[in-house]
C-alpha cells in the first residue's frame, strides 16, 4: 500500500506560497519607494498667483525667510508708487540640479499693462525653492525683494513718472485747426508769497476784481495746502475783459502763463466742441489708469467724447528708488505718443459768422448750415440764450410750418401736384378744435388755391383740410425721406427729429402743420432743406474719427430727452422710403415760390444763386399765454440753412433777417 501523500505535501506548499507572497510584497514595496516625489511646479504656480494678487497665505516659506504677512507688506511697499497698476505674473519654468533634486529655481514672467497700447512692461524674476525635510511633497520659497522686480533690494520702491502727451488739435473743414494750443493766464493766489492773513486778503481782493463769490474763494484758499497755488480763473491772454497787471497788484495774487487747447473765441461752437481742463475725480476713476490726477482731459462735448484719440498716450518711466531717495535705477521707459487730430466739417468762417449773428439774440437760438452735396455740417452755432446747451444739434422743438415741406411730400405721394387745387378757408374745425392761419394772412390767398400758393403763403387750413390724403404713417415716411429720423446715430451727440406714430384726430391735424407732438432740431430742419437741395435723402456729417479710434461718450440722446414733449415714435422703425429726384424738384420749386410770391420775398435780392425757403411759426405754452417758436429754412446753392429762435414773432420777421444776414455773409 502507498503511503498517504496529501497531508505530507501541504507544509511544503504552504512554504512555497508564503515565500511567493513575500516576494510579491517586496516587489510592491520597491515599486512604491521608486516613485518620484512631486516637483516644484505646483508651489511655483501658487507663488505666481500670490505675486499677482498680493495674498501669500497659500505660499510655504523657508525657515527664516519671512512669512505671508511680511511678503504681502513688502509687495505693497514696493508697488505703492505704481498704483493703480497691477502686474500679471505667470510661472514659466522650474529646474533642479541633477545632483540636488531637493532644490529648484523657478522663473516668473511679469506683465504690467502701463497704458492703452500693446506695449507693456515685461520682465522675469527668479525664485529659489527647497523641498521640506520632513514632508517631501512641500516646497518652500526663499523670499527675496528681487522676486518683485529685477535686482530689487530691501527698502527700494518702484515709482512712476508720467510725461504728458501732446494733445492733438481739432480740425475744421480743409484741415484748418480750430482748437489748438493758445496762451492763457491762470489767475489765483500763491500761498507761498504771503502769510495766512495776506492769503485771505489776496483771495478776497481777487474775487472782487473777478466778480466771483469772495467768501467761497477765500475758503477754498484757506483749505488748500500751505504751498498751494489756488486758481480762481483761467483767461485767454489778450482778453480785453481782464486787466491782468491790475489784477495781480495785490501781494499773493499771481498770473501763471500756460497754454490750453482752445477754439478761436470763447463761444466758437463751444457746446459742440466742449472744453478741456484738469481731469475730474470721476474722469480719473473711469479711465482705469489711463488718466491720472493732474492730467488734462476733455470735460465736455467732442473733447470728452474723443478724449482718448485727442490726448494721446502719456510717456512713463519706472524707477527703483532707494529708501533714502538718493539712488535711482531706471527699469522701464516709454516715450509719450501724441494724440491724433479730430477732423470736423465745421467751416471756421461760416461758424464765426453764425456766432456773430446770434450774439445779440436774447432767447435760445441757432443757425445750422449743411452742404447738400456732402452732408457736411459747416456751421452749427447756438446763441447765448441757450445757456451753454447745444440748441443747434440737441434742441427739440415743434418745427411749425417748416415741416410743411415733409407734409407736402406726403401729399404729393398721396396724389396731389403743385397745381392741385386745395381749399384755404380762414378757419377750419377738427373734432371741435378750431385751427386758423397766422394773423395777417393775405385775404387774396384764401379760397380754392393751387397747392403751390397754399405752400408759398403757409396756409394752415389748406394742409389740415388735406389730411385725408396723408395719414400719420405717410408723414413719418416723408419726414424720413427728408432725413428727419429719430435716434439717428451720427457719431456725435445729436437729435434730428421725430414724428409720432399714434396721432389721429386733432393731433394728426396739428401734425400736418408741424405742431402737436412733432419735434425737430435746427440740425434736423437744415437736413430737410439739404435733402431737398441735394435731390436725395441727406445724412448730416460732422466728425471723422481717426481709424480705430473709440468714442468715450457723447451718445445720441433719445427722442424723448431734453425736449418739450415726446414724439413717441413707432417702436419698430418704418422702412426708409428714398426721396426721388422728381419729388425733390417739385419741393425745390415750391420753396422757391415762398421767395418769389410768398412769405420770404425779402430774400429775392440775395446775390445768386437763387434762394428757396420756407418760413415756420409754432405756438407753444398755455392758452392765454401762447408764444411762438420761429423758424426759417433755405437752400442757397450748395448750402442748406436752418435758423431758429425759441421765442419770437413770426418766422419771416424774427428768423428771416438772421437768415438773410447769414446767407449774405456766406456769399
Amino acid at each position: 500500500m502507498l503511503p498517504a501523500r496529501g497531508p505530507a505535501a501541504r507544509p511544503g506548499w504552504r512554504r512555497f506560497v508564503a515565500v511567493g507572497t513575500v516576494g510579491v510584497l517586496a516587489a510592491a514595496g520597491l515599486a512604491a519607494c521608486s516613485s518620484k516625489p512631486p516637483g516644484p511646479d505646483a508651489a511655483a504656480k501658487t507663488l505666481a498667483a500670490a505675486l499677482t494678487s498680493g495674498s501669500f497665505t497659500a505660499v510655504e516659506f523657508a525657515d527664516g525667510s519671512g512669512d505671508a504677512a511680511a511678503a504681502a507688506d513688502a509687495r505693497t511697499a514696493a508697488y505703492e508708487g505704481l498704483d493703480p497698476l497691477e502686474p500679471k505674473v505667470t510661472f514659466t519654468s522650474a529646474a533642479s540640479p541633477k545632483d540636488d533634486p531637493d532644490t529648484a529655481t523657478a522663473k516668473f514672467a511679469f506683465t504690467w499693462d502701463v497704458d492703452d497700447t500693446d506695449d507693456d512692461w515685461t520682465y522675469t524674476t527668479t525664485a529659489h525653492l527647497t523641498r521640506d525635510a520632513e514632508d517631501e511633497s512641500v516646497w518652500r520659497v526663499t523670499w527675496s525683494p528681487a522676486l518683485l522686480a529685477p535686482d530689487l533690494v530691501a527698502g527700494e520702491k518702484l515709482t512712476t513718472t508720467r510725461v504728458r502727451a501732446e494733445r492733438a488739435n481739432v480740425l475744421g473743414a480743409g484741415g484748418v485747426p480750430i482748437v489748438e494750443p493758445r496762451p492763457v493766464w491762470h489767475l489765483g493766489v500763491d500761498k507761498t508769497h504771503t502769510d495766512a492773513a495776506g492769503q485771505d486778503a489776496a483771495a478776497r481782493w481777487l474775487a472782487v476784481g473777478l466778480g466771483i463769490d469772495a467768501d467761497e474763494y477765500a475758503a477754498k484758499v484757506a483749505a488748500a495746502g500751505p504751498k498751494a497755488f489756488v486758481e480762481a480763473i483761467t483767461v485767454r491772454q489778450g482778453d480785453p475783459a481782464y486787466d491782468i497787471p491790475a489784477l495781480t497788484t495785490a501781494v499773493g495774487v499771481s498770473a501763471v502763463s500756460d497754454t490750453l487747447p482752445l477754439a478761436p473765441t470763447r463761444v466758437f461752437a463751444r457746446p459742440i466742441l466742449g472744453t478741456v481742463g484738469p481731469a475730474t475725480a470721476e474722469i480719473v476713476e473711469k479711465s482705469e489708469g489711463a488718466i491720472a490726477a493732474g492730467d488734462t482731459a476733455g470735460l465736455s462735448g467732442l473733447q470728452r467724447q474723443f478724449d482718448a484719440q485727442l490726448r494721446g498716450v502719456p510717456g512713463i518711466t519706472v524707477n527703483a528708488v532707494s529708501a533714502d531717495g538718493a539712488a535711482k535705477r531706471e527699469l522701464f521707459s516709454k516715450e509719450p505718443v501724441a494724440g491724433t487730430p479730430l477732423a470736423t466739417t465745421l467751416d471756421p468762417n461760416l461758424q464765426q459768422a453764425a456766432e456773430d449773428i446770434l450774439a445779440g439774440v436774447g432767447p435760445a437760438s441757432a443757425i445750422v448750415a449743411v452742404r447738400p452735396s456732402t452732408g457736411d455740417v459747416v456751421a452749427a452755432a447756438s446763441g447765448p440764450g441757450g445757456e451753454g446747451q447745444s440748441t443747434a444739434t440737441l434742441g427739440q422743438f415743434a418745427p411749425g410750418s417748416t415741416f410743411k415741406v415733409a407734409t407736402t411730400l406726403a401729399l404729393l405721394r398721396g396724389g396731389l401736384t403743385a397745381d392741385s387745387t386745395v381749399s384755404c378757408p380762414a378757419t377750419t374745425t377738427v373734432d371741435g378744435r378750431v385751427f386758423q392761419n397766422f394773423p395777417g394772412y393775405p385775404a387774396d390767398k384764401l379760397g380754392d388755391v393751387p397747392l403751390r400758393t397754399a405752400f408759398a403763403n403757409s396756409c394752415n387750413t389748406a394742409f389740415i383740410g388735406s389730411r385725408d390724403k396723408a395719414d400719420q404713417n405717410a408723414l413719418i415716411d416723408a419726414a424720413g425721406s427728408l432725413g428727419l429720423v429719430p435716434d439717428a446715430d451720427l457719431g456725435f451727440a445729436a437729435f434730428l427729429g421725430a414724428v409720432p406714430a399714434d396721432s389721429d384726430g386733432t393731433d394728426h391735424a396739428a401734425s400736418m402743420i408741424g405742431q402737436g407732438r412733432i419735434l425737430a432740431s435746427p440740425l434736423g430742419m437744415a437736413t430737410v432743406a439739404a435733402s431737398v437741395g441735394a435731390g436725395h435723402t441727406v445724412t448730416p456729417h460732422l466728425v471723422t474719427p481717426a481709424e480705430g479710434a473709440t468714442s468715450s461718450g457723447g451718445a445720441t440722446p433719445s427722442a424723448s430727452e431734453g425736449g418739450e414733449g415726446s414724439a413717441s415714435p413707432s417702436a419698430t422703425p418704418r422702412p426708409a422710403v428714398p426721396l426721388t429726384t422728381a419729388e425733390a424738384q417739385t419741393l425745390q420749386g415750391l420753396m422757391r415760390a415762398v421767395v418769389t410770391e410768398g412769405g420770404a420775398t425779402f430774400l429775392q435780392d440775395v446775390p445768386a444763386p437763387e434762394v428757396a425757403a420756407k418760413t415756420g411759426t409754432a405756438q407753444f405754452g398755455e392758452d392765454g399765454n401762447l408764444q411762438n417758436h420761429v423758424w426759417m429754412i433755405a437752400t442757397h446753392g450748395d448750402l442748406a440753412v436752418a435758423v431758429f429762435v425759441d421765442v419770437g414773432d413770426y418766422g419771416s420777421t424774427t428768423a428771416g433777417p438772421l437768415l438773410e444776414q447769414f446767407l449774405r455773409a456766406a456769399g
